[in-house]
């Protein structure tokens, strides 16, 4: 009996080693791969995360620009009368506006207060002028850091791999915010009062 024990039972090659490489390396490359998806997932949240955060803070300091601006022409108004009503009140519903429109009327409205200010003869060392320069260059700083980071969501969202797994359906299309750049509020050289 031993004999055909023996002799009928299935011997077991052992396992070695070359053999299970292959299991091996299936296992890295799926981790590997995993990992850069998971890493490109979190790049594309990321990038969106930094456009949407980007064009808050633009928002804010266009607000704060429309702000200084009204009350520039406030002050303007209280302190050279009669002759500067028409333009207190030009650059007040300018900024107004400014604040109040909607996404797609906003780049008009913020390049017609731009203009506005532009226009007013102001001394360049008045305090509300000061403020509403730096407020100026604040925006000009706000919108240059939203196009950049709008443009690396917009190219990442270009690449192949992340349309082909829509790793970005989550997230709305961000947009340039496209409107002249301020610059100084006040001319170099001050204008005469009236």
């Amino acid at each position: 009996m031993a004999g055909r024990a023996a002799s009928g039972a299935r011997t077991c090659r052992p396992v070695t080693i070359p053999d299970v490489w292959w299991l091996v390396g299936v296992v890295v490359l799926v981790v590997l791969v995993a990992t850069y998806l998971t890493w490109l997932a979190a790049r594309v949240d990321r990038l969106h995360a930094r456009a949407a955060g980007a064009s808050s803070a633009l928002d804010a300091q266009l607000r704060r620009r429309a702000v200084l601006a009204a009350g520039l022409a406030e002050a303007a108004l209280r302190e050279r009368g009669d002759a500067w009503a028409g333009q207190a009140a030009t650059v007040r519903g300018a900024a107004r506006v400014a604040v109040d429109s909607a996404p797609p009327d906003r780049e008009a409205a913020e390049n017609d207060l731009t203009r506005l200010l532009r226009e007013l003869p102001l001394a360049p060392d008045e305090p509300d002028v000061t403020a509403l320069d730096a407020a100026s260059r604040r925006v000009a700083l706000a919108r240059q850091v939203h196009t950049d980071l709008v443009r690396d969501a917009l190219a990442v969202r270009t690449r192949r791999i992340v349309r082909l797994l829509r790793l970005a359906r989550r997230h709305p299309r961000p947009s340039y915010f496209d409107i002249d750049d301020p610059g100084p509020v006040a001319p170099a050289t001050p204008l005469p009062t009236p």
